[in-house]
């Protein structure tokens, strides 16, 4: 099924925040943050394992049971599993070392891309949601660090093991798509060129947003389109560098990057309008994104994200984008700028 079929609205809710993404969030404001995600008219939720090591996937199951299941669309991932026993923190992988889940549950989170791992994964990611069944699982981080032995090791696994069984899955009609849900280009397109698996789309975060989107331009959404498929936009925000935030990529911004946030916010506040709607409502001028997700951790988040989409940007706004060079010269923009 194409997502564009598949997803309810173009505005979603990336649910990393609730995993105590950089700090500790209250269970109260983490529920009521995905109360007002659903009283603002939002129906697609982006959740994994990952994310606070299961504990975005509780608090989004918690607050989403009281709403009809047919109403709303679920995405989770596989390709980490949860397990009982506590985590040792000396022994993590380079990934983790950022500690951006710190705040999360203690318990130790493997990476396994094999077949039994992703069936495994999706049983426990249903339980921890509290449903019966999940819309679409994305194969997450495939390629995180994209080099070495490790990296061939890992998208190997998972083209013989996660991508068969979500193949076997959406098949089966367990799942309706899948795809890879990865803050990378590479996997993306390795994934289009190999015979025999069958993705329906893409997650890509961080990827095509104002702050970061040529690559994606030149070298993923044109067989993105040419294959009917689709992509969900991750991270518009690209870690909250877009709209003030100190992070870019999960990590500290560059001065590069703090420099081209300033010349944004400098034509954005010339017009009277936020960083967060020309964010956007850049990223959705694209055809092939099916839906846009940031995170959010607090109700108020929600309400303006909201709001952005709904801003009304002038033509002269994305002019001056152009013109200053902050935007690809290939890069839809929204109708009539």
């Amino acid at each position: 099924m194409k997502l564009k079929n598949l997803l309810p609205s173009k505005l979603g809710f990336g649910t990393a925040p609730l995993g105590n993404m950089f700090r500790q969030i209250p269970d109260a404001e983490a529920l009521e943050t995905v109360e007002a995600a659903w009283e603002n008219g939002i129906r697609y939720f982006d959740t994994a394992p990952f994310y606070g090591a299961g504990l975005a996937e509780i608090r989004m199951g918690e607050a989403l049971s009281r709403f009809p299941r047919e109403d709303y669309v679920i995405s989770t991932k596989v390709g980490r599993l949860i397990l009982d026993e506590a985590e040792d923190r000396s022994t993590r992988n380079i990934e983790d070392t950022r500690d951006i889940f710190k705040y999360g549950r203690p318990n130790k989170v493997v990476h396994d891309y094999s077949y039994d791992a992703t069936m495994r994964s999706i049983e426990d990611s249903l339980k921890r949601l509290k449903t019966d069944r999940i819309e679409i699982a994305w194969v997450h981080d495939v390629a995180q660090d994209f080099f070495g032995d490790e990296w061939i090791r890992i998208f190997e696994s998972a083209r013989k093991g996660a991508f068969v069984a979500l193949d076997k899955l959406r098949d089966e009609g367990v799942l309706q798509a899948w795809g890879l849900g990865v803050n990378r280009v590479e996997p993306i397109e390795i994934l289009l060129d190999l015979e025999g698996p069958r993705p329906d789309g893409f997650l890509l975060a961080g990827r095509y947003s104002l702050l970061d989107h040529s690559r994606a331009l030149q070298r993923v959404i044109p067989q993105v389109v040419k294959r009917g498929l689709g992509i969900v936009a991750g991270g518009p925000y690209s870690s909250g560098a877009l709209v003030g935030g100190p992070n870019f990529e999960y990590a500290p911004a560059s001065e590069s990057i703090l420099q081209k946030v300033s010349k944004i916010k400098a034509i954005s506040d010339k017009y009277g309008i936020s960083n967060k709607a020309i964010g956007l409502q850049f990223v959705l001028a694209n055809p092939a994104v099916a839906a846009v997700i940031p995170g959010a951790s607090k109700p108020s988040r929600i309400k303006e994200d909201v709001e952005a989409l709904e801003t009304i940007i002038p033509e002269a706004v994305w002019q001056e984008l152009r013109q200053a060079h902050l935007v690809d010269d290939s890069a839809p923009l929204p109708t009539g700028a």
